[in-house]
């Protein structure tokens, strides 16, 4: 029997592909965190690894995304299905440097907020060895949504992402 479902919201899904859920629960209503998230030029404000998206039409756009060793990899992704103020399902198209898929969902939480959780599914580029390399780098998937949502949620709560009171260019910048 086959599962029709987007390969991250699947039943089953590969054996080879990795798949990570993190949620958080952020004091806003879900159709404005939706509205937000769904504006994909905002999401390399809060997401670390991301570079850019260039946002290609109302279903397309382009990922550079930081990888080990400074590099980086990109992808074209399509949203295959969305509900307004509730979730977006999106596949990498073929050819993209890391296989990926995955579903975010916004749940009213009543005078708490609302709750977002993503799950994404995702081939890790040279398999194990790969995502060895991307933990040690802190680049790995798992790691990245679960801080990426925390980001999200300092933002649309307070406005701004908490941060350390100097940044790496202005230390380098004292020691010198």
């Amino acid at each position: 029997m086959t599962d029709d479902a987007p390969s991250a919201t699947a039943k089953h899904h590969s054996a080879d592909r990795d798949l990570t859920m993190q949620s958080v629960t952020i004091a806003r209503p879900a159709d404005e965190l939706y509205a937000y998230f769904r504006d994909f030029s905002n999401l390399p404000g809060f997401m670390d690894n991301v570079e850019r998206i260039d946002v290609i039409d109302e279903h397309r756009s382009h990922w550079v995304v930081k990888a080990p060793a400074g590099k980086t990899v990109e992808w074209d992704a399509r949203v295959t299905h969305e509900e307004p103020g509730r979730s977006i399902t999106w596949e990498a198209e073929p050819g993209a440097d890391v296989v990926n898929s995955g579903r975010v969902t916004f749940t009213d939480a009543g005078a708490r907020g609302a709750i977002v959780s993503a799950t994404i599914a995702y081939d890790p580029p040279a398999g194990v060895v790969g995502k060895v390399i991307a933990k040690l780098f802190q680049r790995e998937p798992a790691i990245q949504a679960r801080r990426d949502l925390r980001r999200f949620k300092q933002l649309m709560e307070t406005g701004e992402i908490a941060t350390s009171s100097r940044t790496q260019a202005q230390l380098q910048e004292e020691r010198a």
